[in-house]
């Protein structure tokens, strides 16, 4: 009874993936391998090294800086079973300071550091943003002001030219958490409870309506406080660049922080930053500047991806403190900026030639096989007894490009039929031929 039950069970499951999360089939993963590669390139190229950290994590490890909201509504948390309480991570910035700290000491200054792995965030999916994810982070640890900040950013707008992109179509925006904690302070004159709250509303200001966010200040401000205070955040809000922003806020030493880093982009040439106020980013671990690359495009009006400074998070976690400053790129997100803007290409199959075994000629076409991956050339052998059209039509659906008929006769011969699938062309090869065509 109990195996019927078992065999019942299995009979009914589900093909569809977990909810948030998706399959990644080979043509899918030809993309996400050309978008990790060319991340890879670009961060290489300014000498950053790759790390890996372990997939979960203590609790603690997010809840001491993240956020509540990471924590305890999107963090997927259960406990082991040897009753420790972990969780998988969610982001990766807690576990590279935790790495860093570990060997503090040993590690040679600055430390350029990325890794690209997969999260898991318990959140509503919707368009660009799902439950399972996948992202890049490029961190720089022990390089104190601008510079740091400014390489980061820079890298950022390396990796968007690389894939094609153009300054029109997307822009950095750019705050600094010196700047909003004065701008909450001291201009607006909130408590440490109520601004708090405010950077939160803030955060979301462009996901909610206009009124709501009016609704939501005014009850933060309080009855006797809100009159003025609103009038106050609609000067900020009215403020396009620097120049603009409220006297006290525009001569705070915060602000010259941020003039100094649009200095050092000037020069590394990324003329599409701009300075934005209302730009709050949400995680708490935030110490200075932050930023986010947001498309322009109609279609896909979003942030694509952003980051910041926190030197507070290595301290945590018992080594001296040290400086850093990081961002994280998503998949997904720069999925829909290459599909939305027309610059995703069509990455072909890596397996570069099919090789079709015809009656009786299967060991030999395994030697032409073997032959041809010594010489470097991805080669699959199609060793099944299926009918020829339905190997042909197997090595197409595939985008094999090539395919090669080996044969009782053109073994005996030594010249093979070499067919590229995308022109319909067929040429008549000898081995070494077929090596130097496809190498």
């Amino acid at each position: 009874m109990k195996s019927a039950t078992i065999t019942r069970d299995m009979a009914s499951l589900s093909s569809e993936s977990y909810k948030g999360a998706r399959d990644w089939y080979p043509a899918d993963m030809r993309v996400r391998e050309y978008i990790f590669n060319t991340w890879r390139k670009v961060v290489q190229g300014y000498g950053y090294e790759p790390y890996d950290a372990p997939l979960l994590e203590p609790l603690e490890v997010y809840a001491a800086k993240s956020g509540q909201e990471l924590v305890n509504e999107q963090t997927y948390a259960f406990t082991d079973r040897g009753e420790r309480r972990v969780a998988i991570r969610p982001e990766m910035t807690p576990s590279v300071s935790r790495m860093i700290a570990a060997r503090r000491q040993e590690t040679p200054l600055p430390a350029r550091w990325y890794n690209i792995a997969q999260y898991m965030r318990y959140e509503r999916p919707q368009r660009g943003r799902e439950r399972e994810f996948w992202q890049l982070n490029v961190d720089i640890f022990g390089a104190d002001g601008a510079p740091a900040e400014a390489e980061i950013i820079e890298v950022g707008a390396a990796i968007m030219k690389q894939f094609g992109a153009t300054d029109d179509m997307y822009i950095i925006r750019i705050n600094n958490r010196r700047v909003i904690n004065y701008m909450m302070g001291q201009y607006l004159g909130l408590d440490p409870q109520a601004a708090l709250l405010m950077v939160k509303l803030f955060d979301r200001k462009n996901k909610i309506a206009p009124e709501a966010f009016r609704d939501q200040a005014a009850e933060i401000f309080g009855e006797a406080q809100a009159k003025n205070g609103l009038q106050k955040i609609a000067q900020l809000l009215a403020a396009k660049s620097m120049a603009d922003l409220p006297e006290s806020i525009r001569d705070s030493e915060a602000v010259r922080e941020v003039q100094e880093l649009f200095t050092h982009l000037e020069r590394a040439g990324v003329k599409n930053a701009t300075f934005d106020i209302t730009l709050m980013r949400g995680l708490d671990y935030y110490t200075g500047t932050v930023f986010e690359f947001y498309d322009t495009h109609p279609e896909n009006a979003r942030s694509l991806f952003g980051g910041g400074r926190y030197d507070g998070l290595v301290g945590l976690f018992g080594a001296e403190p040290l400086t850093a400053v990081g961002m994280a790129p998503g998949l997904t997100m720069f999925m829909l900026f290459l599909e939305t803007h027309g610059l995703l290409p069509s990455v072909d199959n890596p397996t570069k030639v099919s090789i079709i075994a015809l009656e009786n000629a299967l060991n030999g076409a395994s030697q032409v096989a073997s032959k041809l991956r010594q010489s470097g050339i991805n080669t699959e052998l199609d060793f099944t007894d299926r009918k020829l059209d339905k190997k042909l039509k197997a090595a197409l659906k595939k985008d094999i490009r090539y395919v090669v008929f080996v044969g009782e006769e053109e073994l005996a011969s030594g010249v093979y039929t070499l067919k590229d699938t995308s022109t319909s062309e067929e040429h008549k090869l000898t081995l070494n031929e077929l090596i130097e065509r496809l190498g």
